[in-house]
């Protein structure tokens, strides 16, 4: 039986499949277009985008599992619209094209950032998000995407999500803005950062974690996934062991940086471009230090993460294997 993957061509996707494969599994990718992320790889192709409910029947036939990694990925407020359309329509779309279908388990990848927050404790699968405060199109799709997980388990889907923190490791193609992070760092190009702090998932974990929720997850339910938190000073100590260069001088005042941010984004709607390295929302995401509450993936799936430091040491080794840092 087939593994249908989408977002193969993402940091995620391409880890996912790597191990799919390792263990004897055929594996099918979604893709709008080939991708060197898949090139060589002992794969079926599906070509269609997930707004296009005929290319979703296409590509799910005859498979028994999806693994939905693909999404719009962004911290900034512009291409709402698209954001929702690839997002929440898209994952409606394939959700209706499994249940068609029959597929046996959809696991769904659901982002940290759309779980709610409290300030007195790590934040766990109970707490309902709220899109309030400046939430960013793609939180607020994230979540809506989460809905559309629950009404498809209600119609009869055995769906199940995975919840992702920020990922670090190898086959980071595009690269990530956390792989553009260190291959700055390790060429001498970062030349500030802003302190705080995050939850990591090193890649294999949440690989291990999207595998752990298709074979132990309930029907219907979340699971998050981190490796550890770190504080960016920390981070940048890791940096400075894998790479053997010195930090930046400059740490930023995160308040300071937050207004650098607004005005970066305004600017970049009106001149759109890449998307700023520091918007708005990843400036917030760093001064609130969240942390994550994994007992749930722990308890109930045997969830046992690694370092951070071994997936960032991994992910430099891959960078220089593929010429991007020197």
């Amino acid at each position: 039986m087939v593994d249908l993957v989408t977002g193969a061509t993402g940091h995620l996707g391409s880890n996912l499949v790597r191990q799919l494969l390792s263990e004897g599994r055929a594996v099918r990718v979604l893709l709008r277009q080939d991708d060197v992320a898949v090139k060589g790889l002992d794969v079926q192709r599906s070509f269609g985008d997930l707004r296009d409910p005929a290319a979703l029947s296409r590509a799910v036939a005859g498979c028994e599992r999806i693994y939905h990694c693909a999404a719009r990925v962004s911290t900034s407020r512009r291409g709402a619209p698209e954001t929702y359309a690839c997002n929440v329509v898209g994952t409606r779309n394939l959700l209706a094209a499994a249940r068609a279908a029959s597929v046996a388990r959809v696991v769904v990848t659901g982002s940290f950032s759309a779980v709610g927050r409290d300030p007195a404790r790590p934040s766990d699968e109970t707490m309902p998000f709220l899109p309030v405060a400046g939430a960013t199109p793609y939180e607020i799709s994230k979540a809506l995407v989460e809905s559309e997980c629950l009404r498809a388990a209600v119609e009869g889907l055995d769906v199940v999500v995975a919840v992702s923190t920020a990922i670090l490791g190898p086959y980071d193609f595009k690269p990530s803005r956390l792989g553009r992070v260190l291959i700055d760092f390790a060429r001498g190009n970062l030349r500030a950062y802003i302190p705080g702090g995050f939850e990591f998932v090193a890649a294999r974990d949440i690989v291990a974690g999207h595998r752990l929720a298709m074979e132990r997850g309930r029907s219907g339910q979340k699971y998050i996934f981190s490796s550890e938190f770190l504080s960016v000073d920390d981070l940048m100590g890791v940096y400075e062991s894998v790479t053997g260069r010195p930090r930046p001088r400059v740490r930023l005042s995160p308040r300071v940086m937050a207004g650098f941010a607004e005005a970066l984004d305004i600017a970049a709607r009106l001149f759109p471009r890449r998307e700023p390295r520091f918007t708005p929302a990843a400036v917030r995401h760093l001064r609130s230090c969240r942390r994550a509450d994994c007992r749930k993936a722990r308890t109930e799936l045997g969830f046992a993460p690694t370092a951070v430091a071994q997936a960032v040491r991994e992910a430099y080794a891959w960078f220089r294997e593929r010429g991007a840092i020197a």
